[in-house]
C-alpha cells in the first residue's frame, strides 16, 4: 500500500510486533498523556473542556499496557491550554482510580494555575500549589510539583523560589518529582528557577521530600551537567523531546509527552536495554527521535496537537478533536511530515487504518 503525503507518496511500512511486559527495569519511564474530548463538545477556545472519559482513560490503559507510567494533568493534558481546574480534579481523580485498579504508575501534575489572577504574591503562591497537593495527595497519585507562571512573575531572587519550594516541599506527604519547564514550551517560564544552582539547594535542603526533577530545557548539555551534581537517589526524569535517545541511555531516566505518542517503541526500546542490548535500544528508538523533532518543532507550545493526531491516526480516539480547538494549530504541511516520520519509526500502530484515516483528512482538506 501507498502512503500519500503532501508532494508525494511512500510505501507503508508494516506494524512493528512489538511484546509487552508487565514492567521495565533499567529505566523509570513515564508518558505524559493528553486528554480526548467528547466529538460533540463546543471544543473551541475558551469553552470549558469536555471530556470523553471512557477515551481518555483507555488511553492511560494503554500506556499501562505496555509497562509505562503515566503523568497526567501535565502540559501534555493541556494545562494552561484549555484544561481547566474543575476538569483537571476530576482527570486526576479518575485516573489515580483507574490506575488503582491495575497498579499502574502514575503521577500528576500540582501547579497554581486554578487561581485567576495573574499576579499574585509568594504566600498565595503557596497557598494555590497547598490546594492543588491535597487535591492530588487525596486521590492517592503521586505528584509532579510543576513550575507555575505565578511564581516566574512573583519571584524575583533565588531565596523567592527557595522559600516557596520548601514551604510547600515540607507538607508533601511523600517525595514529589520538580519539574523545570523551558521557554521553549512556556515564555513566561524564562528565567525560572534563576539557575541549576538554585535547584541544587532547592533538592539539597528538600532531600527527603525530592524523588527526583523533570528537566524540560531542550539541552541536552544542561540536563547532563544538573544530573551529575544529584545527590545520591535523586533521579533525573528526562524531558527533552529531542535528545531523549543519548540522554536515556546514559542513565536519565523519562517523563516525555513523546513517549505517549510512541509508547509501543518506547517500552520495547528500554526493554531492551533491561536486557542489556543497546545496539537494539539504539535500532528501535532512534527513528523516533525525528519523529519527536517534528511533533515539537516551534512554536513548541502546540506539540499536544501532534500528539492528538498520532492518537486519532492509531485509532485511540473517534476524532481528531482537542479541547479549545487545539487540533487546529498545526498545518496540514506539518501534520504531512508527522506521518511520513511516524511511518519510517514504525511509530503507526495500525498501518493500513492510519493511511485510510490519513488519506480522507487529506480529501477532506481537497488534497
Amino acid at each position: 500500500m501507498r502512503l500519500r503525503l503532501v508532494g508525494g507518496e511512500v510505501a507503508l511500512h508494516p506494524a512493528p510486533t512489538y511484546r509487552r511486559v508487565p514492567a521495565l527495569k533499567s529505566r523509570v519511564a513515564y508518558a505524559a498523556a493528553h486528554v480526548v474530548p467528547r466529538t460533540t463538545a463546543d471544543n473551541t477556545p475558551g469553552s470549558p473542556a469536555d471530556l470523553d472519559w471512557d477515551k481518555t482513560l483507555a488511553f492511560r490503559h494503554h500506556l499501562w499496557s505496555w509497562g509505562l507510567g503515566v503523568a497526567d494533568a501535565m502540559d501534555t493534558a493541556q494545562r494552561n491550554m484549555g484544561l481547566d481546574w474543575a476538569a483537571c480534579t476530576e482527570l486526576i481523580r479518575r485516573s489515580a482510580h483507574e490506575a488503582a485498579s491495575v497498579g499502574g504508575a502514575l503521577v500528576v501534575g500540582v501547579n497554581t494555575d486554578h487561581v485567576a489572577e495573574s499576579h499574585i504574591s509568594l504566600d498565595e503562591v503557596i497557598t494555590a500549589y497547598l490546594e492543588q497537593l491535597e487535591v492530588a495527595e487525596d486521590a492517592g497519585a503521586g505528584v509532579v510539583m510543576m513550575a507555575s507562571r505565578h511564581l516566574a512573575r512573583a519571584a524575583s531572587t533565588a531565596a523567592d523560589y527557595e522559600r516557596v519550594y520548601r514551604e510547600v516541599l515540607s507538607r508533601a506527604g511523600s517525595p514529589v518529582v520538580l519539574h523545570w519547564l523551558g521557554e521553549a514550551f512556556d515564555a513566561s517560564l524564562a528565567g525560572y528557577f534563576t539557575s541549576a544552582d538554585t535547584v541544587i539547594r532547592i533538592i539539597e535542603e528538600n532531600i527527603d521530600r525530592v524523588a527526583g526533577i523533570k528537566m524540560s530545557l531542550l539541552d541536552a548539555n544542561a540536563e547532563i551537567a544538573l544530573r551529575s551534581r544529584l545527590p545520591e537517589g535523586v533521579r533525573m526524569f528526562t524531558g527533552d523531546d529531542f535528545n531523549f535517545v543519548g540522554l536515556i541511555e546514559s542513565g536519565s531516566d523519562a517523563l516525555l509527552g513523546a513517549f505517549a505518542a510512541i509508547a509501543p517503541s518506547a517500552a520495547a526500546a528500554i526493554r531492551a536495554l533491561d536486557d542489556g542490548d543497546a545496539a537494539e535500544y539504539r535500532r528501535i528508538l532512534e527513528p523516533t527521535e525525528a519523529l519527536s523533532r517534528q511533533i515539537f518543532a516551534a512554536p513548541t507550545q502546540y506539540y499536544k496537537t501532534g500528539v492528538a493526531f498520532l492518537s486519532w491516526l492509531n485509532g485511540h480516539q473517534d476524532a481528531f478533536q482537542m479541547v479549545g480547538g487545539l487540533h487546529s494549530a498545526r498545518s496540514i504541511p506539518h501534520l504531512s511530515e508527522i506521518v511520513r516520520l511516524a511511518n519510517e519509526a514504525r511509530a503507526l500502530e495500525r498501518p493500513e487504518f492510519a493511511a485510510a484515516r490519513w488519506h480522507q483528512l487529506l480529501t477532506l482538506n481537497g488534497l
